[in-house]
């Protein structure tokens, strides 16, 4: 049963395929939460990687399986195609086992705020101008997260918990943080020219929400680094939620209920 209710749920870059994807996390997490709205902002599939070798674990029917789920039991599933999931965009306005499929979407929150929501690919010049650069960025992102993958192995076996490597040395990256920062200011710009109240993306696995010049430039982040999502609580604000540390406080929550249970199960309140 979910833990966790939301008005909204926005989800990107789970890059499912790909054998770095963090989905283990991305699974509990669609487990033990619920929203009226669950909005999928690209590149939920990797058809990049798929091309070029074949990795799909059973875990990714159970996720996929999963939303199908969420939508038939009355969530509503909106999937707004990204690069890597692009043949997607040959099928918009199209029902798919309840999944809705929108090039992009205005998202309107409790609070009445006006959200322009897409992928972002198509504010990226080397993705829209250089596919092959693109093409040879990612297998060159594809061994930084390789060696995070075994940096991580190493932590555990230390007694650590999991922490992104390859997110660190992005941030650490001066053309990294001027790229950031020139694609936030161009997406940004497009819900300005529509008169809307801030964009909520995906693309650059960079989760944050952020206030450029009086508009609210939101990004759900990924599910190969960060494990982060958007959520939009009751009352329209909008949340990060950084998984990982999520998950381990609904674990401390329940180990708390068990220890405050005597030998018959039944609950014993604390003082």
């Amino acid at each position: 049963m979910a833990s966790l209710k939301y008005k909204s749920l926005f989800l990107s870059d789970t890059h499912l395929g790909l054998r770095a994807a963090r989905t283990e996390y991305l699974l509990d997490f669609l487990k033990h939460t619920e929203s009226e709205n669950l909005y999928l902002v690209g590149d939920i599939l990797d058809f990049w990687k798929m091309r070029s070798g074949w990795f799909w674990p059973s875990i990714n029917n159970e996720i996929i399986n999963l939303v199908i789920s969420k939508a038939k039991q009355g969530t509503r599933v909106i999937y707004v195609p990204g690069n890597h999931d692009e043949l997607l965009r040959d099928y918009l306005n199209f029902h798919f086992s309840g999944i809705e499929i929108h090039k992009e979407i205005i998202h309107k929150t409790e609070d009445d705020r006006q959200f322009l929501v897409l992928h972002g690919d198509e504010f990226d010049g080397v993705v829209m101008n250089n596919k092959w650069l693109a093409h040879l960025g990612s297998d060159a992102y594809d061994l930084l997260l390789w060696l995070n993958r075994w940096f991580n192995v190493a932590r555990r076996r230390l007694g650590f918990g999991y922490w992104s490597l390859s997110a660190y040395l992005k941030r650490q990256v001066k053309e990294a943080v001027k790229y950031i920062g020139n694609f936030e200011q161009a997406v940004i710009q497009a819900a300005r020219e529509r008169d809307l109240d801030g964009v909520i993306c995906g693309h650059i696995h960079h989760a944050v929400i952020s206030d450029l010049d009086g508009l609210t430039y939101a990004n759900c982040g990924d599910w190969v680094e960060s494990c982060t999502a958007l959520a939009e609580e009751a009352d329209g604000s909008l949340k990060l939620i950084h998984w990982v540390d999520e998950s381990m406080q609904l674990i401390d929550k329940k180990e708390g209920e068990y220890a405050d249970s005597d030998t018959d199960g039944r609950v014993v309140p604390t003082s």
